[in-house]
């Protein structure tokens, strides 16, 4: 059939393997919510986020309401939340969050990715200086004006909004993320999705071979069922 349709599968088999992954993750993110606050999502914000952030990557309905069924279960296992520090090959500095069930073993997956890589797992805190919270909105641009979107949500913490692809991202401090939702959830606004993340200060320049190596590495990072975010300071 030919290396078209060879690529095109490949491409296919990757985008369906990324969306799999985004809904385990999201899941696990339910059920961690429920745990944490309960299955009434009107009362429990961090629920009504990752409800809205699984509509946002078309999860089916039926897996978000199984998520929040299993997690009410006293039979359901406990995830614990633990981030970990790195620096990868080049001085690349790399922030992993997961939520694990089984903490042996997740840190010495990633003390494998890490030191195969050339790099080594550090201390907790050690990256504090790289990296800063902040809270990041995604919504839907259509029928929106930038300029009188920051005019109205300036008083809500917004730090920055700009447009990107269709979207206009809004980005707040760690401690505003909880105001600023609520705001959004007030006016209205189609939410694509809602995220704390980890904005580097500073970036590093690397080659186009170094660049590779350090993807190469956050790829296997990802693949990891413990994983459920990494971020890096690559340019």
């Amino acid at each position: 059939m030919g290396r078209a349709f060879e690529f095109r599968k490949a491409r296919k088999f990757k985008r369906w393997d990324k969306m799999s992954k985004a809904f385990t993750r999201l899941g696990k993110e339910i059920v961690i919510a429920v745990k944490e606050g309960g299955p009434n999502p009107e009362t429990n914000a961090r629920l009504r986020t990752a409800m809205q952030n699984a509509k946002g990557v078309n999860m089916p309905k039926d897996r978000v309401e199984a998520a929040i069924k299993r997690a009410s279960s006293k039979d359901e296992k406990d995830y614990e939340e633990v981030v970990y520090e790195g620096y990868g090959p080049h001085g690349i500095a790399i922030l992993v969050e997961t939520a694990t069930d089984n903490i042996n073993r997740t840190i010495a997956n990633m003390r494998v990715y890490f030191s195969r890589a050339g790099g080594a797992v550090g201390k907790t805190g050690s990256l504090d200086f790289i990296f800063t919270r902040k809270g990041v909105f995604k919504i839907a641009a259509e029928g929106l004006d930038v300029e009188e979107l920051e005019l109205e949500l300036i008083d809500f913490g917004a730090e920055d909004i700009y447009e990107h692809e269709n979207e206009i991202i809004v980005e707040t401090a760690f401690t505003d993320f909880g105001q600023m939702q609520k705001a959004l959830e007030e006016k209205g606004l189609n939410v694509i999705s809602a995220e704390l993340q980890r904005i580097p200060n500073t970036r590093t320049e690397l080659t186009e071979e170094q660049e590779e190596e350090i993807e190469n590495l956050i790829e296997k990072i990802e693949e990891d069922d413990d994983v459920q975010a990494v971020y890096h300071n690559m340019a």
